[in-house]
């Protein structure tokens, strides 16, 4: 029976990095969940490859076929953007293991309908003034920078990621992204453990 590993973290824990990297590495053989998003894409990324991008009739259109596994709408400065996860048929767990990304909340969702046993938890963390500096950093990328949308994402997290929230959720290990490698290296070896 397959498995999904989950990365979790606050905004601008390089949880993308991570994910990216961990999904190209040969050793692993894990397989990407594409989430779905109603929000617009940043520079850089593409449909089908960090997200799924849809307008809000594709999300409805899922949920009036029962067919969303988790959700969450965020109250952006640019109005509502909802995230979600599909049973579109993309996750097969009697074939192979998937790495997964998500909030708190996406995670606990996902536990309950795949089942507990087929859910592992990889949270990342990094210390909140560095993340605010590589979060003011990607920002400023952008060809128009939403500081506003990064600041109330920034704080949300405070709310979402609490210890208490964490200890509910079951989340006991924790990965500190500190140095990129190491952190990779880390969750590397508790994945092939877990395999």
């Amino acid at each position: 029976m397959g498995k999904i590993f989950y990365i979790m973290g606050k905004s601008s824990s390089g949880k993308d990095t991570i994910y990216k990297r961990l999904l190209e590495d040969q050793e692993l053989k894990l397989r990407n969940i594409i989430l779905y998003t109603t929000r617009p894409m940043r520079q850089g990324e593409q449909p089908g490859r960090e997200y799924y991008f849809v307008g809000e009739e594709i999300f409805r259109q899922y949920q009036e076929q029962g067919k969303i596994i988790e959700s969450r709408t965020y109250q952006t400065v640019y109005g509502p953007w909802t995230y979600f996860t599909a049973d579109d048929g993309q996750i097969d767990l009697e074939k192979r293991n998937y790495l997964g990304i998500g909030t708190l909340d996406s995670y606990v969702h996902m536990k309950e309908y795949f089942g507990e046993g087929q859910l592992f938890p990889l949270y990342i963390e990094v210390e909140d003034g560095e993340r605010l500096k590589r979060a003011m950093r990607r920002e400023e990328l952008q060809p128009e920078p939403k500081y506003a949308e990064m600041c109330r994402r920034f704080l949300a997290d405070e709310e979402d990621f609490s210890e208490k929230n964490l200890e509910k959720a079951g989340i006991v290990r924790r990965f500190r992204n500190i140095d990129l490698e190491t952190c990779v290296n880390e969750l590397k070896n508790c994945i092939q453990k877990l395999q």
